[in-house]
């Protein structure tokens, strides 16, 4: 399985980064049709070929992504995407 894994330190508030990583799963619901949950502090994500988790804890958000066959294609796509958005909302 392919996949990629991005970290990135913030000194936000905690509520800012939840804020911050909701609006990441929104639009990651709305441009790739993946489906969100939220268990604590971390968001998994889950779709066809694609099963991720977000986290935020000790100043760092980590998001682990795997990706199938199919989905993996669009993985350098998907990755800089996340990266966008973290590097425009997360400080």
């Amino acid at each position: 399985m392919a996949g990629f894994r991005l970290t990135k330190p913030y000194t936000m508030s905690k509520e800012e980064v939840r804020t911050a990583a909701e609006g990441l799963a929104k639009s990651l619901e709305r441009e790739h049709g993946v489906r969100s949950r939220w268990q604590g502090d971390t968001v998994r994500i889950t779709g066809a070929g694609v099963d991720g988790q977000m986290s935020f804890d000790g100043g760092v958000i980590d998001v682990s992504v795997r990706l199938g066959l199919l989905a993996s294609m669009f993985e350098p796509v998907l990755r800089s995407e996340v990266q966008r958005y973290l590097d425009t909302h997360v400080t």
